[in-house]
């Protein structure tokens, strides 16, 4: 019972620094998600399936905001922008 309990607390703290992580390197500069995932994990093991709803539910929330940016290679990319 103790090991859920701390492994839970494991993921709640996880996430609680991704989601400052993302508003720290969003801060810095307009990046797009897949951009923003390869910064992330060249510090912490993140999942994009972790990632990409956590930037929705930051949008929502008015955290972020996005746009859409002209890109070199295929259509243009959503970025966003704290």
């Amino acid at each position: 019972m103790r090991n859920e309990r701390v492994k839970g607390l494991n993921v709640q703290f996880k996430k609680g620094v991704l989601e400052l992580c993302v508003l720290i390197l969003i801060s810095n500069k307009d990046q797009y998600g897949y951009e923003l995932a390869q910064n992330i994990s060249k510090r912490i093991e993140v999942a994009e399936g972790t990632l990409y709803p956590l930037l929705r539910r930051l949008t929502r929330e008015a955290y972020l905001t996005t746009y859409l940016g002209e890109s070199t290679e295929g259509p243009p990319r959503k970025n966003i922008i704290r």
